[in-house]
């Protein structure tokens, strides 16, 4: 994530292109085959790097890779179809698995898929009465911490896999209990799965130093399934705990509606709308400050909801901006929005014809992929830097490790409140404050 300086702004632009999808200006500018091309590359390089991370969300999720892959087909396209930025790539986000795998175990499948509608509801609503102009409002300590506490607990999430243990009984939810149990199960590690998981984190790690354009995730994933399938390695896979991935186009349908069930999901929708609102104009911050451009806040929040629901009618999970392969997206090159669709195309294309590989890929290679994912959330460089000013540590600090050891949505409003209070009282002694919002004004 960056923090973004105060710019001048802009003039206010008509009504109707606040909900303008950023595809109709990029063809209104004129749209070659030469761009058609780019953004083909573009789509293909970023499509490389959302399967496999796709699945791993999904099944750190508490759900099966299916529906990470479903979340970034259909969701992603609509994101990028109708959404107010140009590179914007929607799917599966790590933020996400604390509160999807929480969902998970209150309500299940349906009630995830539900809850994800309502949420898309919400997103379109908070478009249209353009709260995505106060998001910015966000304090930036607040974004680190809360993004730093989802990172420690998504690694927390893949010890088990990261090991091989076998637990007794189900793994708990909260941080200190599952540490807790994991501890106890530390007897039944499984020594091939802890050597597939350094394999998987070093090729990462390690193409990414010395051959940075090369598809270092999905390098790791083919070359430990390969050796799983030949060498029928004494590890869990997504075959033996999952029975592979589809190899059809799911029809869509809707999970089960009852006013009751609406009620029991509706504080789940609620924190998916929140999260995704946030992550996904962060995302689009990102973008533009990798390319000069702005994006409409508002058009992106209504295409963020048309597209979680999408999502979930095709049963997948929820879809959000992500910083990760929006960046990507941009450093392969992409001209506009057709990059992104064609990247939900070619995944759509890998889940068809290469489904019954998917069976030989190690849990233990998808919890090496979020690993790095988490040590890559951490935003470690700024999480230091806001230690050093009192006032931007006590609210980093705060949210933190409420976000760990309390809940996310107790960790962004509390440290939220910290970070008004010390602004104010900065401002009535006249005195500067270190805490900066995510953003300082509409991105058009």
């Amino acid at each position: 994530m960056h923090q973004i300086t105060a710019e001048a702004k802009p003039p206010a632009p008509p009504t109707p292109d606040l909900f303008l999808p950023k595809i109709v200006t990029v063809l209104r500018e004129g749209y070659s085959l030469h761009d058609l091309r780019v953004d083909a590359v573009a789509g293909l390089t970023v499509a490389i790097v959302a399967l496999p991370l796709s699945m791993a969300i999904a099944i750190a999720s508490g759900t099966t890779p299916d529906r990470g892959l479903y979340a970034a087909i259909f969701g992603g396209f609509l994101v990028s179809l109708l959404g107010g930025s140009r590179f914007q790539i929607g799917g599966p986000a790590g933020a996400f698995i604390v509160l999807v795998a929480a969902s998970m175990a209150r309500h299940g499948v349906d009630g995830v898929l539900l809850a994800t509608m309502i949420a898309g509801a919400v997103l379109m609503l908070a478009g249209f009465l353009r709260i995505g102009s106060y998001v910015r409002y966000i304090p930036y300590p607040v974004t680190i911490g809360f993004t730093a506490g989802i990172a420690v607990i998504i690694f927390a999430s893949q010890i088990r896999d990261l090991f091989g243990l076998h637990l007794s009984g189900s793994e708990p939810g909260e941080l200190v209990a599952k540490l807790t149990t994991l501890a106890r199960a530390a007897p039944t590690v499984n020594v091939v799965a802890v050597a597939i998981s350094v394999v998987t984190i070093v090729v990462i790690l390690g193409l990414k130093k010395i051959r940075p354009a090369w598809p270092g995730m999905l390098i790791a994933v083919a070359l430990t399934a390969v050796a799983a399938g030949l060498f029928a390695l004494p590890v869990e896979t997504i075959g033996t705990r999952f029975g592979g991935i589809p190899q059809n186009f799911p029809l869509p349908s809707l999970p089960e509606i009852t006013s009751a069930k609406i009620i029991a999901v509706l504080p789940d929708a609620a924190m998916f709308a929140f999260l995704g609102a946030i992550e996904s104009l962060l995302s689009a911050v990102v973008a533009d400050g990798m390319t000069g451009r702005r994006h409409r806040s508002n058009s992106e929040l209504v295409a963020q909801g048309v597209a979680n629901i999408g999502s979930a009618i095709f049963g997948g999970i929820c879809v959000t901006g992500t910083i990760a392969r929006t960046a990507t997206n941009v450093r392969a090159g992409a001209r506009g929005p057709v990059a992104g669709m064609l990247h939900s195309a070619f995944l759509l294309a890998f889940m068809l014809l290469a489904a019954p590989l998917a069976s030989f890929i190690p849990l233990a290679t998808l919890a090496g992929v979020l690993a790095v994912v988490a040590w890559n959330m951490a935003e470690k460089h700024e999480f230091a830097q806001l230690l050093r000013a009192p006032d931007t540590a006590a609210v980093l600090l705060t949210t933190f490790l409420l976000t760990i050891f309390i809940g996310l949505a107790e960790g962004i409003a509390v440290g939220s409140l910290i970070g008004g209070a010390i602004y104010l009282i900065r401002r009535r002694q006249g005195k500067s404050s270190s805490i900066a919002s995510t953003s300082d004004d509409e991105f058009i």
